[in-house]
């Protein structure tokens, strides 16, 4: 089965991009003016202290949050000048992957990874079959496809949410702490997962992470966020040799540097 994807970039490159935005929730200040854009066919990590806006970002690119001042634009439209009609059909140009896999505990495996298909299209159930085994067997969740979530590991949770994030063929996946919860083994693997899909599908995939190993394994693009704007953005090999304090501290897990504990 073929799965590649033809991501409609912006005229300017850009497949997505966020532009002077602020988000404040009550008197906490998120995100501060943040601008960034993401190049479509790569993989751009985002990374950042806890509570600088990553995952508050990622709901802003799918249209879930409004902005209170600036652009989000995907795929050359803004995404909030444009009808909800329009905007829920731009969402299903994206695939997600939560943090704990989001997985519906009443189904199993099969019946997660078919949920999108069922609820947006109209496919026969043969051709939904035909799906949700590719892209198990791409997961390598073929053998495991009658469990329930309760039933395997946290590793195989993501890999079963990555695969349901894919089955509608998106142009842009999105991950939010993919690695979270999982050991440095699984960790390492899921990454190999996820770069050897990306290799077939060469869809715009954008990673929120804590993992400095996550980012150097599967980054072509790394953005530092920090206090709600981005303080670094650039190729991933960049990015890992730059000489800037406060990038060479947050990638080396260094105490010492601009960064501290407010």
């Amino acid at each position: 089965m073929s799965s590649a994807v033809s991501a409609e970039a912006n005229g300017d490159g850009k497949i997505a991009s966020v532009r002077d935005v602020y988000k404040s929730f009550g008197s906490f200040q998120v995100m501060n003016g943040l601008s960034l854009d993401f190049k479509p066919g790569a993989i751009t990590t985002i990374l950042g202290p806890s509570g600088t806006g990553k995952s508050v970002l990622l709901k802003h690119m799918v249209g879930l949050l409004e902005p209170d001042a600036g652009m989000v634009s995907v795929f050359g439209k803004d995404i909030w000048r444009i009808e909800e009609r329009e905007r829920a059909k731009l969402r299903k140009r994206f695939g997600v992957l939560f943090q704990d896999g989001a997985l519906f505990g009443s189904m199993n495996v099969y019946d997660n990874v078919a949920f999108p298909l069922r609820k947006h299209t109209e496919m026969p159930e043969k051709d939904v079959g035909e799906i949700v085994t590719y892209r198990l067997k791409e997961v390598g969740l073929e053998a495991a496809w009658k469990k329930f979530p309760s039933e395997i590991s946290g590793g195989m949770k993501k890999r079963a949410g990555f695969a349901r994030a894919l089955v509608l063929n998106p142009e842009i996946v999105l991950f939010d702490e993919p690695d979270s919860g999982l050991d440095p083994v699984r960790t390492s693997l899921l990454n190999d997962v996820i770069l050897k899909i990306h290799s077939e599908d060469r869809g715009t995939y954008v990673v929120v992470t804590h993992d400095i190993r996550t980012a150097r394994k599967v980054s072509d693009y790394v953005g530092l966020i920090w206090q709600g704007r981005v303080v670094y953005y650039g190729p991933a090999a960049e990015a890992f040799a730059s000489d800037d304090p406060f990038v060479r501290q947050f990638l080396a897990g260094d105490s010492v540097g601009p960064l501290g504990m407010d």
